[in-house]
């Protein structure tokens, strides 16, 4: 928890040093996250076996520190904790998809 508060105390100084808090409202936030998804989407285009797995580590590290990036500013925007909506959210599909239903498959939950 302690370096999760680091991480977020570091964000906002950032943001803050910079003014920019202004443009972080909810939706830019969220505009963002999907904006640096499809740049982390954009490095597995066109490739297959095992050059998916291959992708250079860099450019995964940065796409994936600017979607957390945004996702912790716009949790902590609405006092969300990341850790406890993630467990709310793991019990939430342990309901949905039960280990001896969806045990090897990826079918939807409704389709179990």
């Amino acid at each position: 928890m302690e370096k999760y508060k680091q991480v977020i105390d570091e964000l906002i100084k950032f943001r803050d040093e910079r003014d920019w808090e202004q443009f972080h409202d909810s939706k830019n936030l969220a505009l963002a996250i999907s904006l640096e998804a499809a740049e982390l989407n954009e490095l597995f285009l066109w490739k297959s076996g095992n050059d998916v797995e291959n992708i250079k580590k860099d450019r995964l590290k940065e796409e994936l520190a600017d979607i957390l990036s945004f996702s912790f500013l716009l949790a902590e925007k609405h006092n969300l904790d990341v850790f406890e909506i993630v467990l709310e959210k793991i019990k939430s599909n342990a309901e949905k998809y039960p280990a001896d239903k969806a045990k090897g498959t990826a079918k939807k939950y409704n389709e179990l």
